[in-house]
This record gives C-alpha cells, structure tokens and sequence, in this order.
C-alpha cells in the first residue's frame, strides 16, 4: 500500500518572488514518480502516495523533489516532506481551540532535520509569557493573541538563522493538509 505524504515547499508564491504553478508542479511531482498529486492553496502544499518504501524517505523525497524543482523551474526551494502518521502526531498536539483568526494568530512551524530537537525552543527570540509554545517532533506549535503579536518577539523569528531551516502554515492551513491526507488514504 502507497504511503501518503505532504510535501511543504519553503518561500514560493510570497510576494512575486519564485513564482511557481500548481498545475506545472502537479505535473513535476508526477514525472519525479509521485501518485495521487492534489495540490493545496498557492503556498506549496502538495499531497502526495509514494510507493516503493524507502529507508529514509523524507529526506530521500525532499532531495528528489527538489531537484525535479530545480530543472523544471530554476529555482533552488527547500522541501520539507512528512508522512501521514507524522503529521497526525502534529494535529493530535495541536490543541482544537486553537484558531488563526481575527482573535489569534496560530501556526505550525515545521522544521528540517538540522533543527528538530527540542533545544530548538531555546533559539527562538521568543518573550516568555507571551503566546503558547509546543515542540513536537518535527514542528512547533505557535499561538498568540493579536493583540499581543507584535510584543511576542516572532516577528524578530523572519530575520533569525532559525527561520531558514523551517516552513510556516497556519493551523487552519495544516489542518486542512491533513484532512486532504487522509482522503487520499481511503
């Protein structure tokens, strides 16, 4: 049986900046051998099956994606990939309350391999006491009041080396990856 996987693109489609077309990209994934492609929303989330299994397959499908980004696109974008069960770790963590709306700005910082420890919650330029932070194995889980975003010191995270080595959905976004995972389960 295939497994199901997303692949989280870092930094195309912001701001005019490495433009990239879903439908270009469907096509991409499915000639690098990738089965069951949907894409979601303009950000680069793509769901994907993925049958043989591989020994270490995120990493080995990152690689493989990004390259077959790299020669059909030009551009040099970091892939991250999680499986079905990693990311039902995540949403399993993810407290229901937690919402990305006009009252709270909720994320899901997914992280690559250099960084994904729990130290990593030492690194961030973070105010104590301000917002909610959850290590998972993979992501961080961020949420913070509106009114308090701009004291909470994340906006300082865009400029920091951390930032680099990571790719942010918001937990409306996650969700939704989710639920499309598990219809292409079925």
């Amino acid at each position: 049986m295939d497994m199901i996987y997303v692949a989280l693109l870092r930094g195309i489609n912001v701001g005019g900046n490495n433009k990239i077309n879903m439908k270009q990209l469907k096509e991409t994934f499915e000639q690098a051998g990738m089965q069951q492609v949907v894409t979601y929303i303009n950000s680069g989330n793509i769901i994907f099956a993925y049958e043989p299994e591989l020994e270490n397959a995120n990493t080995e499908l990152a690689h493989i994606l990004q390259e077959a980004i790299a020669t059909d696109f030009g551009l040099q974008i970091r892939v991250v990939v999680r499986n079905i069960h990693e990311m039902h770790t995540v949403i399993t963590a993810l407290p229901e309350e937690w919402s990305n709306d006009d009252q709270a700005k909720s994320d899901v910082m997914f992280l690559w391999d250099e960084i994904n420890d729990v130290s990593i919650l030492d690194k961030l330029p973070l105010k104590p006491g301000i917002g909610t932070l959850i290590y998972v194995s993979g992501a961080l889980l961020y949420s913070v009041s509106r009114e308090d975003a701009t004291k909470s010191g994340m906006n300082k995270l865009a400029g920091s080396s951390v930032y680099k080595q990571m790719t942010v959905r918001n937990v409306n976004t996650t969700r939704q990856i989710y639920t499309l995972m598990l219809a292409a389960s079925e």
